[in-house]
């Protein structure tokens, strides 16, 4: 299922922002894309996606400016600040020279104080990134929240059309039994001319047709898989790869119904309530 979610948040003078990002997937699949001096949040935050999303291809993008830290320390090079002074006054002493060695005039030498980047604390840093994770996620599952219910109420229609062509096919199924032993009556004494034709045998051939060509079986187990597929949907927990087996168990159904039925009128609606079901099959590609 597609979705985003964005969170920022300044913590511990960091300024944190995180981004979600997913497509559909048939199984989890979490890129974390952080800057490289802290690649120890990924396992973190791959433990805490897969807590919040059971199924999509997730981008995570995570950005961090600590410039309004305290994590840069300047510290005096006491050491190369005494020889610069000893050989300061060595120069003036030699040359007779004017000694306006100031503070600032010693602070603008080379390197006499250098800049050390304190590394961050890293369980520090992944609580607080975890936490703007968290507020991203909300909003990132609100968001598929949202989706999920318009395909729901897609799915549910499509299940209540199938129904309705399942009901249709029942009607149809004894109709066709009929229609054959009509046929068959009728091409019996035109072939048979003036011969007796035994009725029992006309109905023994009725007999042996419908009962290759029931279908009663598979239109009670299409409608009970139409009942499952509503409980799944009334379901609060991950019902995506469930769903995928319920189409397939679907799909079987009326292909056997599609096999049977040696009428035209009959598997016309097979193909209908088969393009149905792969309507069905391509929005649960999308549900989580």
């Amino acid at each position: 299922m597609t979705g985003y979610g964005r969170a920022r948040q300044m913590l511990h003078s960091r300024d944190i922002t995180v981004e979600l990002r997913s497509v559909n997937h048939r199984y989890l699949d979490v890129n974390v894309k952080a800057p490289r001096m802290y690649g120890f949040l990924e396992e973190a935050v791959k433990t805490a996606v897969s807590q919040m999303i059971a199924r999509g291809k997730v981008d995570i993008f995570i950005t961090i400016d600590a410039s309004a830290s305290d994590d840069v320390k300047i510290s005096l090079n006491r050491k190369l600040l005494e020889n610069y002074l000893e050989l300061l006054h060595e120069m003036r002493d030699a040359y007779h020279m004017q000694d306006d060695v100031s503070v600032m005039a010693a602070s603008r030498l080379p390197d006499v104080f250098t800049t050390e980047k304190q590394e961050a604390d890293a369980d520090e840093l992944t609580a607080d990134v975890l936490q703007v994770l968290q507020a991203a996620g909300a909003d990132f599952c609100e968001m598929r929240a949202r989706e999920g219910e318009k395909m729901k109420e897609d799915v549910l229609s499509r299940e209540q059309t199938i129904l309705r062509y399942v009901t249709e096919i029942e009607k149809r199924s004894p109709q066709a039994v009929a229609e054959y032993r009509a046929k068959l009556t009728a091409r019996m004494n035109e072939v048979l001319a003036d011969t007796t034709i035994d009725p029992q045998r006309i109905l023994a051939e009725a007999a042996i047709y419908a009962d290759r060509t029931a279908v009663d079986e598979e239109s009670v187990r299409l409608r009970s898989h139409m009942h499952q597929l509503e409980i799944m949907a009334a379901e609060e927990k991950p019902i995506g790869r469930k769903l995928d087996f319920l189409v397939q168990e679907m799909n079987r159904e009326a292909n056997t119904i599609g096999s049977k039925a040696n009428d035209m009128e009959m598997a016309q609606i097979v193909v209908d309530i088969k393009a149905e079901i792969e309507k069905i099959r391509e929005q649960i590609q999308n549900i989580e």
